[in-house]
């Protein structure tokens, strides 16, 4: 908890000021990070997946849905897994509302897990979920982009996720990746990130940021101990 004294209003509109300058700074940072990240080579991909969908088997390449750029969120849902993962659930409540937005400045926006697909969309509809959800569980999507770890590497212990290997807790993990199409309908991978990567994507988080007790995870057994799935608080 904040337990700094209170003070004068002048005291407290300098105190205000000062943090102005760090978060206009900050500000400009990111504008330029972002420059960065669009500059980015981009890799092109040698197949196009085919993903197991509501309305039957959909490509890589259908998910761009005639707009030139494509945002999927790896969402956590195992193969012998009953609903979704909380944490992921917890950023999709996010997400779900802002895609008309987004396909607005060309951008399709898609959701991929390594569930049965009838599961997955049980789960969604328990959610009240509108976002397109895809199945990957018979292709080899999620381990392609490090989001789901092999057989073999849960029994040697280590596995490549958000850039390095890591001791996997667990098969599956989250993230973001992008991808882009050209006129020719070649797909190019442009840009992925796990792991805390994935923050900016959390409205709630954003809003927490800006309260004195902040996101009050410290003390917790790990970081979002806190967090349910939204019917479940």
């Amino acid at each position: 908890m904040n337990d700094k004294a209170a003070v004068d209003r002048a005291q407290w509109l300098q105190a205000r000021m000062a943090l102005l300058e760090l978060e206009k700074a900050h500000a400009r940072a990111g504008d330029e990070l972002a420059a960065q990240r669009r500059a980015l080579p981009k890799l092109q991909l040698q197949q196009d997946y085919i993903f197991a969908g509501a309305a039957g088997p959909v490509s890589l390449g259908d998910l761009f849905d005639g707009r030139s750029q494509l945002i999927i969120q790896h969402f956590m849902f195992g193969p012998d897994w009953e609903q979704g993962c909380p944490s992921c659930s917890f950023w999709a409540d996010a997400y779900d509302r802002m895609i008309p937005h987004l396909k607005q400045r060309d951008v399709s926006f898609a959701v991929v897990s390594r569930g049965p697909l009838d599961k997955m969309l049980a789960y969604q509809q328990r959610m009240g979920w509108t976002f397109n959800w895809l199945s990957s569980l018979d292709n080899s999507f999620n381990f392609d982009f490090g989001v789901s770890a092999t057989e073999q590497e849960l029994s040697e212990g280590s596995m490549h996720y958000n850039y390095q290997e890591m001791s996997p807790r667990g098969s599956e993990y989250h993230g973001t990746s992008v991808f882009s199409r050209d006129e020719q309908g070649s797909i190019y991978h442009t840009y992925s990130t796990y792991g805390r990567g994935v923050d900016a994507m959390n409205a709630a988080y954003a809003f927490l940021d800006l309260t004195p007790r902040g996101r009050d995870e410290a003390g917790l057994p790990f970081s979002m101990a806190w967090v349910k799935r939204r019917d479940e608080y």
